[in-house]
């Protein structure tokens, strides 16, 4: 079965294509199962202060489910549609968070970390937040908000887990031993919370040129019992399914036979298909 469950449409303000361009590139391509997973609103920061084109105002939220659920039948029997949303977390807002994820009916919520603070660590355009950082400080920050984030069971999905590596900023190789720790402390943190977990492939397109999360944190991951999905985490139709033979093919070799899908919230698993 081929799915992609990590995509982004012209709502969020960098992202381009509509969320019908999606459904009909998902046909072209032979997907079995889309999910349309928008960036929540922003919630900790003020959108008119903070940097432009982050994430679909809050007036947009409402209009962006309605819209999934019509193409969802619009386009039953060509494609099986799941509603989703990126759900950041954010230390101090998980009322907030959990009012938007309960108001809705998503089939899946994926929890990712982008924030730390008001740093999204994530932006190109912030990159210089690194400068005179302590590299392996900032990623016990990211794994301890990544960890806390699983622990909430607001998530059904934890989104790209090392995507602090995305700029291509690591610790010092005398350092490799607690990166190592801090990769299990928070696989184990997601396992606990019964969370899945995706295999993200858009980070072969980043400078740190290595999918989300890294094969050794994949291969303890499948120790630890935690189910696995892919997305492609597209921010144009024309890239939607991009790098996810080459995710599937890493999940197979690393021993993973199935992947998790969810409808409603509820988990089940299909098949992993080369």
């Amino acid at each position: 079965m081929k799915i992609d469950y990590h995509t982004h449409h012209a709502r969020c303000g960098h992202a381009i294509g509509n969320l019908e361009e999606y459904v009909q590139q998902g046909i072209r391509l032979g997907l079995d199962q889309l999910g349309l997973s928008d960036h929540m609103p922003l919630l900790h920061v003020n959108p008119a202060d903070y940097y432009p084109e982050m994430a679909m105002p809050m007036e947009e939220l409402p209009r962006y489910v309605e819209e999934c659920l019509k193409l969802k039948e619009r386009y039953k029997g060509q494609i099986d549609i799941r509603v989703g949303l990126e759900g950041d977390y954010i230390e101090g807002w998980e009322q907030e968070i959990e009012d938007i994820i309960t108001a809705y009916p998503w089939d899946y919520v994926i929890g990712s970390v982008h924030f730390l603070g008001e740093w999204d660590v994530t932006d190109f355009r912030q990159v210089h937040h690194w400068e005179g950082k302590n590299v392996l400080e900032v990623y016990r920050t990211y794994y301890d908000a990544v960890s806390k984030a699983a622990a909430t069971g607001l998530y059904d999905i934890m989104g790209h887990l090392d995507v602090i590596k995305r700029f291509g900023h690591y610790p010092k190789p005398e350092e490799e031993e607690e990166l190592r720790e801090l990769e299990r402390s928070v696989l184990s943190a997601v396992a606990r919370g019964g969370r899945a977990m995706e295999l993200n492939a858009s980070g072969l397109s980043k400078p740190c040129a290595e999918m989300f999360p890294s094969r050794r944190m994949l291969e303890e991951a499948l120790s630890l019992g935690i189910p696995l999905t892919v997305g492609s985490d597209a921010h144009d139709p024309a890239k939607l399914s991009e790098h996810l033979e080459k995710a599937r093919a890493l999940l197979h070799e690393v021993g993973y036979r199935e992947l998790a899908v969810f409808r409603q919230r509820e988990r089940s698993s299909v098949p992993l298909t080369l």
